[in-house]
């Protein structure tokens, strides 16, 4: 237990001193800071106010950015170490593999979790000091559903890194899986349901295997409970699960895509050679 919190805590003030964590952490944090600064508490769209808002518009942001921040600073971080010897050099030590492994894990989880939740704890702040009511349920639902795409995608990333030797390589397949995730599936699944070659329940249940779809949906539910915006996705949404059981089913889905990606990534890392 101590070697994996020691590996979690090398890793942590790696990141903090690399230059993607400062620009990572600025990103969010001046998001919301453009975002005060451009008065969106202060105007009503739709029948949106004041913080519930702003965070409506970060959470949109979040869902593009927050995916290849990760995959692009996180992929690299097995295959990096291996391209640098330096895994060779850790290994050398009384540390086993799962310790290394998990430890990289924990670590790498705490620098792209942080900025983002603390992004939301910062706009609470600047709101509470304006006299801004702040949407404590908002609040926590974005709360679970950023920690849930964050262990989604690390899990990804980490899958990669194991399978990947190159980083070049690795860097390659995380833009590869960001883009079908984030466009490719969509524009696929729209095709196939305007020529009718599959059931609009294998496509609706296709989508909402892609956890960029299931954060998209549950972010809008609480300010859109029929999911207006989503057309025929939220009809079958609607008649098939209750609100309060996707919203469950969406933080609950994406932490466990993670882990079992992460599981097959160390079955895979274990297995390969090391060096």
């Amino acid at each position: 237990m101590e070697n994996l919190l020691l590996i979690a805590f090398l890793d942590i003030k790696e990141s903090v001193r690399a230059r993607w964590f400062i620009v990572y952490t600025l990103v969010f944090g001046g998001l919301i800071a453009l975002f005060f600064i451009a008065g969106v508490t202060e105007s009503q769209v739709m029948g949106f106010s004041g913080l519930s808002r702003l965070l409506l518009m970060y959470i949109q942001v979040t869902i593009v950015i927050l995916p290849i921040f990760i995959l692009i600073t996180t992929v690299r971080s097995i295959s990096g170490d291996r391209d640098n010897h330096i895994l060779e050099y850790m290994l050398s030590f009384p540390i086993s593999l799962p310790q290394y492994y998990w430890g990289k894990i924990i670590g790498r989880f705490t620098t792209v979790f942080l900025p983002v939740f603390f992004a939301m704890i910062l706009a609470l702040m600047i709101g509470t000091i304006k006299g801004a009511n702040i949407p404590w349920n908002i609040f926590l639902l974005y709360s679970g559903l950023l920690f849930a795409l964050s262990a989604a995608f690390l899990g990804i990333s980490f899958l990669i890194s194991s399978i990947v030797k190159s980083s070049e390589v690795a860097l390659g397949l995380s833009f590869f899986v960001w883009i079908v995730l984030l466009a490719f599936i969509d524009i696929a699944l729209i095709s196939l349901m305007m020529q009718q070659r599959l059931s609009e329940e294998i496509i609706i249940a296709i989508s909402l295997i892609n956890p960029m779809e299931i954060f998209r949906v549950a972010a809008i539910s609480l300010f859109d409970p029929e999911l207006t915006v989503m057309g025929p996705v939220a009809f079958y949404i609607l008649d098939n699960i209750r609100l309060s059981l996707f919203i469950v089913f969406s933080i609950a889905y994406p932490i466990l895509l993670g882990l079992g990606f992460a599981f097959f990534g160390f079955t895979i890392f274990k297995k390969t050679d090391l060096v």
